[in-house]
């Protein structure tokens, strides 16, 4: 039997439409917003299929978002007038989730999800989905079962939109967020086994700040113990390097004993190569 991706042509699975026609079949919606490309082009198109009145927004609020996250996502809803609520996601009272281990992000999803699911009965919605593409079926994301399993659909996934097609829409629909460099929860910079910590995240959130003022736009912090390891794209390794006493200094007045420079470079999903 063929799977799903075989029996669509490869135009369907690409394009603007497609997405559209995945959004039509769901009717009215709540969306898991974060402010990032494939949250917001999915909430803009949805508005622009399904109209305003048929689409709501909801941003998760919490210590595992920077600030700076926190409000270019409202300005982009802003931008885009999307219908846009804000609530409080309180997952660091959830004991199981602080423990961090390996299937943290199933913790975090599942609790997200049945958040999301009464904010929608609320609302009178049936149908909760979220920004994953088909390029993020191939990764390590355990949170992605927890949302299947509580019902949580995937527009952009089922028309078969990779990362790429992603991007290439939302520049094609003239949206200026269409090359935002891709973000992760903060708890991604912690060792799995490490307690999550409102403290761990702040000195996280503080030191990826210094870096973002100095110009670099992808950049991780991840933490171990009082070690800073700083990843950046390989282009910028060398520009980083140029900095490292600035930048050393600033992240020692943070609370960090030792600054390193990872020489991979960035790369997403650094924390599981562990596993």
């Amino acid at each position: 039997m063929q799977n799903r991706k075989e029996e669509q042509p490869v135009e369907a699975r690409c394009n603007r439409e497609a997405v559209a026609g995945a959004l039509r079949e769901r009717g009215p919606i709540l969306i898991a917003y974060s402010g990032g490309v494939d949250s917001a082009l999915l909430a803009a198109l949805a508005v622009r299929e399904l109209g305003k009145d048929r689409v709501r927004c909801v941003l998760l609020d919490s210590p595992l978002l920077p600030r700076r996250e926190i409000e270019e996502a409202r300005e982009t809803a802003d931008r885009l007038d999307l219908p846009l609520e804000v609530v409080a996601f309180p997952i660091l009272e959830d004991e199981a989730f602080r423990a961090n281990r390996p299937d943290r992000c199933y913790t975090c999803k599942k609790a997200s999800a049945r958040l999301l699911k009464s904010l929608a009965r609320r609302e009178g919605i049936e149908t909760v989905a979220d920004g994953t593409n088909a390029s993020d079926l191939g990764t390590y994301r355990p949170g992605l079962a927890a949302g299947d399993e509580e019902g949580v659909c995937h527009p952009l996934a089922a028309a078969g939109a990779t990362k790429e097609d992603v991007r290439r829409i939302a520049r094609e629909c003239g949206f200026t967020f269409w090359n935002k460099p891709s973000a992760a929860c903060l708890a991604t910079r912690i060792p799995y086994g490490d307690e999550i910590t409102e403290e761990a995240l702040a000195r996280i959130e503080a030191a990826e700040e210094v870096l973002h003022d100095r110009g670099f736009r992808q950049v991780r912090v991840r933490l171990h113990g009082d070690v800073a390891r700083i990843e950046v794209p390989p282009d910028d390794l060398e520009r980083l390097f140029s900095m490292r006493d600035d930048v050393t200094a600033a992240l020692r007045a943070i609370g960090f004993a030792y600054v390193a420079l990872d020489l991979a470079g960035y790369r997403s999903g650094s924390m599981d190569e562990v596993l």
